[in-house]
């Protein structure tokens, strides 16, 4: 299985007012490990970024000038998560970026580039009603180390997702093998009892005659049961 761990930064919290994506990170997971493989860029998004923004993941618009725009790296994009399994915390939100910039160059929609897209803030929630779910709070829970973390950074932080799904679902896993190496249980019917051979052991001569005089003698003191029955 094929998974896809990604996560943006954009200039704002809603692309239907024009705010856009400056970077993106993909984090490639086959089999539940991690590939090394992964697609990572900062995109210039020809506009200001919003102070409360760039507070969150400290990048600038003066650092972002040079860099390419999304429709230069979009094929590459594509073809990286093509029939891979999407996974995102909070997934609405970035994928409704990526689909604004895709929908700016009549390109479709991502739920169409990729097999599933996954939610790991919805698995979260789920698992943890009432607690704080993003990202710090679930490496906290689940034990994984993000002291690095000092800003959210697209590329980070979508590492620390993969090893944050992996530990969430690690159970999973374990109950996917303890069912395929269980052997065969025997049924709980027993089993049917097998036919063995009768052996005849035929009395001799000396045993015959002696049990007829023990019956001669029962019969004399009237305790033999079959003499009475036979007097009727």
């Amino acid at each position: 299985m094929r998974q896809i761990f990604l996560d943006t930064e954009t200039t704002g919290l809603d692309p239907s007012q024009g705010h856009r994506v400056i970077e993106i990170a993909a984090v490639e997971v086959i089999n539940r490990r991690l590939t090394n493989n992964h697609f990572h860029v900062y995109l210039n998004p020809d506009r200001e970024i919003d102070i409360g923004a760039q507070q969150i993941h400290g990048i600038s618009t003066e650092f972002l000038q040079d860099k390419p725009r999304f429709p230069d790296i979009a094929d590459e994009f594509l073809k990286f998560i093509a029939g891979g399994e999407l996974i995102i915390h909070n997934a609405p939100f970035d994928v409704g970026f990526l689909n604004a910039e895709l929908g700016l160059g009549n390109r479709g929609k991502l739920e169409e580039c990729c097999a599933t897209i996954i939610d790991t803030l919805k698995i979260a929630k789920e698992m943890r009603p009432g607690q704080r779910n993003n990202l710090d709070a679930l490496c906290r829970a689940f034990g994984v180390d993000n002291s690095s973390r000092t800003l959210h950074g697209a590329l980070l932080d979508a590492e620390l997702l993969a090893d944050v799904y992996l530990a969430m679902t690690r159970g999973q896993e374990s109950l996917m093998m303890e069912i395929a190496e269980t052997p065969r249980v025997a049924s709980a019917e027993p089993a049917a009892p097998r036919a063995q051979a009768l052996v005849v052991i035929h009395a001799d001569e000396a045993e015959l005659r002696a049990h007829e005089e023990y019956l001669a003698g029962l019969s004399k003191s009237g305790g033999a049961l079959w003499a009475q029955l036979g007097a009727e």
